[in-house]
Order: structure tokens, then C-alpha cells, then sequence
């Protein structure tokens, strides 16, 4: 499929609509229809996302006055999605959700996690998860993907070689995740006011994260896993330290040629594990505006732990980024059209 295709976005007026609009204005193969916000409603798009000053003419329209349209993005908070989806579904003939509400498919699993039954239980099995590197024969030709949380995809991306390898069967993980300001959206609230925020090292969930739940979705139950989050002082970024309990001893060696075998196929997983410079490891400065996730890792001599380290935008490979590359496989177009940004250094 290689025709231009008319794409619209709900909810487009935060971070994640944001990044979608950047880089679908530049995607070979669309034309954007509508991007819609209530607050926003009659204002140019720049009015919110000032890069895009006199890049595009575009403004937000209210999401009532939805046209049809080939493709739909949905960048609402969670728990919208899945209360309209039968109207987004009568619009559009493919659909990406970037929020959480169909990202997992066991409607118990997500009352235990989320509190609350799922609005619409029967739409839960007809999404795809978003993750091309794991789930790219499900995509191809699917009509409706959910997206990926961000702290799950550098926490399944690190770990999914280990499991595959069955080296985490009764093993145990301890994820430390960090991550940027940016996580908490664009609607300020006491926590980010600048004051209390920066400078902070805050632990704000160091346990019970839902992320969890995507995590072990994809990777199974065979090991034990717990996991932390703590906002750091950035804006973008995600960075998983995952301290890993292994059942049996291996060296560098045994890890290059295992997560090479995974991820050299991958246009968007890098390793990262250098002998010299300062970036040695996967770090989140260098990736803003990219889909990379950085993935390092190192085993600790005479011991079964590995350290493996993951690195990506949050905003990008953690949601835009990801749902644009999902469009893409959806649709059979290469994934790495209008991806193909390499970040930038210094920054």
C-alpha cells in the first residue's frame, strides 16, 4: 500500500498529539484531515506546539465536529478512548490508540491495575499492542493497535532478549526506571510546578507501577519482577537500570552474541556498550525527537546478575514515535518512513 492516506488526531493538544502532528506532516504518504482539541478549538496548531510555527496553517478543531477519515490517532487521557470507541470506529477505518485503554487484553487484569471494570471488555481482543519488534506479524494488515507505555516498552525491549533465551526462568528482576518531566503531560499540576519540581530525585511510585502489567503481558510470569519509577530532573526521557538475577553465569561475550542475534534486524533498537567515551551506555540525552531505544548491558564476573540498561524518548519510541512506526507496519510501508530523525549532540 503506497497511496497517500487522509490521518486525523483526537486529543491533539498535548505532548504526544504534539509529536504525532510533527511527524506525520513530514510522512510521505499522508495527508493530515483534522487535529482536533476542545480547549483549543478554533486556534492554530503553533498556539500549543510553537516548533510548528509556519510549518503548517493547521487549527484545532472540536473533536464534535469529527470528519471520516483513513487513519485515526487517539492522544486523549486514559479512560476516553475506550468510552467512544464505537463513534471513532463508525470515522475511521483504522484506529491507533496511544493511551492505555487497550493495551491489555484480559479484562480482569485490567480492573486489578486500573480499578475500575474496562468500559467496552469486547474491544480489548481486536487491538494489536504497538510494539513492531515483538508484535509485527499481528500488525500487518490489522485495522485498530493500541499504543505502548513508555516505561514498559524500555523495560520489554531491555529484558525480551533474556526471556526469549529463557536465562529469566525463575529468575528475578529489580527495574529502576527514570524518567522526565515530560511523563506527567502537558496539564501542569502541583507536583510540576517548576519550584517543587526542579532539582527533584523523586520516587513516585516504587511499587505497583501499571506498567507492570504491559510488561508482563509480553514477556510471561516465569520470573519474578519489581519495579520502580522515579522523576529525575529532565524533560524528556526514560532510562531502565534492570538489575537481573539470571539462572545461570554469563559473560559480555554471551550477551553480544544474544542481544546482536535479537535486535540486528531492528531499525530502532541500538546496542550500546562501548570500552571508552563518556556515552559508554545507553543515556537519554541523546535521544529527544528520535524512535531509538538504546539498549547496553554487562554481566558482573563471577555472579549470575547482569545489568541491563535501555534508553528512549518517552515521547517518541515511548508513544508518537512507536504509534507512527505501528501505522506504518500496519499498512505494509517500510517502518522506518518519517522516523528517521538520528537526534541531535550536544543538547
Amino acid at each position: 500500500m503506497s497511496e497517500t492516506i487522509k490521518v486525523s488526531i483526537v486529543g491533539g493538544s498535548g505532548y504526544v498529539g504534539g509529536e504525532l502532528l510533527r511527524l506525520l506532516l513530514f510522512h510521505p504518504h499522508v495527508k493530515i484531515g483534522q487535529i482536533t482539541s476542545v480547549s483549543q478549538t478554533g486556534k492554530f496548531v503553533h498556539n500549543a506546539h510553537p516548533n510548528l510555527r509556519e510549518v503548517t496553517s493547521l487549527k484545532f478543531s472540536h473533536p464534535d465536529r469529527l470528519e471520516p477519515c483513513d487513519m485515526l490517532f487517539l492522544g486523549q487521557p486514559h479512560g476516553y478512548a475506550a468510552k467512544h470507541i464505537e463513534r471513532f470506529t463508525a470515522l475511521a477505518t483504522r484506529i491507533i490508540d496511544t493511551s492505555a485503554d487497550f493495551r491489555l487484553r484480559d479484562p480482569v487484569v485490567y480492573k486489578e491495575w486500573y480499578g475500575e471494570p474496562h468500559p467496552a471488555p469486547d474491544w480489548l481482543g481486536k487491538f494489536v499492542y504497538g510494539l513492531p519488534e515483538k508484535y509485527r506479524d499481528e500488525l500487518a494488515g490489522a485495522y485498530y493497535a493500541s499504543g505502548v507505555g513508555c516505561n514498559a516498552t524500555v523495560t520489554n525491549l531491555a529484558l525480551a532478549p533474556l526471556v526469549e533465551a529463557g536465562l529469566l526462568e525463575d529468575g528475578q528482576v529489580i527495574a529502576d526506571v527514570k524518567v522526565g518531566s515530560s511523563e506527567g503531560g502537558a496539564r501542569p499540576n502541583d507536583g510540576s510546578h517548576h519550584p517543587e519540581r526542579s532539582g527533584s530525585v523523586r520516587s513516585f511510585k516504587p511499587t505497583g507501577h501499571r506498567h507492570q502489567a504491559e510488561i508482563r503481558q509480553l514477556l510471561g510470569h516465569d520470573f519474578e519482577l519489581y519495579m520502580s519509577v522515579t522523576s529525575i530532573e529532565m524533560i524528556r526521557g526514560a532510562l531502565v537500570t534492570a538489575h537481573c538475577i539470571l539462572n545461570q553465569k554469563v559473560t559480555d561475550k554471551d550477551l553480544w552474541k544474544l542481544y546482536r542475534g535479537v535486535y540486528k534486524p531492528e531499525p530502532f533498537v541500538r546496542l550500546v556498550k562501548q570500552r571508552t567515551g563518556i556515552f559508554r551506555y545507553p543515556d537519554p540525552k541523546l535521544l529527544p525527537g528520535t524512535n531509538f531505544c538504546d539498549v547496553g548491558f554487562e554481566a558482573e564476573a563471577d555472579s549470575n546478575r547482569v545489568v541491563v540498561i535501555g534508553a528512549l524518548d518517552n515521547l517518541m519510541k515511548g508513544a508518537a514515535g512507536s504509534a507512527v512506526q505501528t501505522m506504518n507496519a500496519m499498512l505494509g510501508w517500510p517502518e522506518t518512513i518519517g522516523l528517521t530523525f538520528p537526534g541531535l549532540h550536544p543538547l
